[in-house]
């Protein structure tokens, strides 16, 4: 049996809290994995993977991987791969695109939309969730893995010292 981690949250209000909790995750997950953004469209799943890629020390255009399905991001801490599912047509159409070498450990995957590539992307480390509340997005985030755990704690301390929550 699987060990169950502890679901953590908080609410943000408005595109520059969402930036901030990127910001947040992505001090947390300085040292890669893999982590599931999960949410309608219009939750802010990319606005989140902005301020993560800002954590990293990019300092460009962060556009949404919709059309790409992969955006890479040689940043000074590392490898990011930001992926949009949302239009992929079949997880088999992942294998084309060679998804098994984005996998790397030192490297850091944000993938939107995972459930459509289901059966061809690896367990995620970390899932975040994101969804409406009020005026607001009440975002959670659950460990999968032990690696998770790390990433999970420090996210929610660094929110906890941050008063997002």
């Amino acid at each position: 049996m699987s060990e169950q981690y502890p679901v953590f949250g908080c609410e943000a209000h408005g595109e520059s809290a969402m930036v901030e909790i990127g910001l947040a995750l992505g001090e947390s997950c300085a040292a890669g994995g893999v982590v599931f953004l999960l949410g309608d469209l219009g939750m802010g799943k990319t606005t989140m993977a902005r301020g993560v890629l800002a954590a990293f020390g990019h300092q460009g255009r962060v556009k949404s991987p919709t059309y790409t399905l992969v955006e890479p991001y040689d940043t000074e801490k590392g490898m990011v791969y930001h992926f949009d599912l949302y239009r992929l047509g079949d997880p088999e159409e992942l294998e084309y695109l060679g998804i098994r070498d984005y996998f790397d450990p030192a490297a850091l995957c944000l993938i939107e939309w995972p459930a459509r590539g289901k059966g061809a992307l690896p367990a995620p480390d970390l899932e975040v969730s994101i969804s409406l509340k009020d005026e607001g997005r009440c975002l959670q985030w659950q460990a999968k893995t032990a690696r998770g755990a790390q990433m999970a704690d420090h996210l929610a301390q660094r929110i906890e010292l941050t008063g997002q929550g």
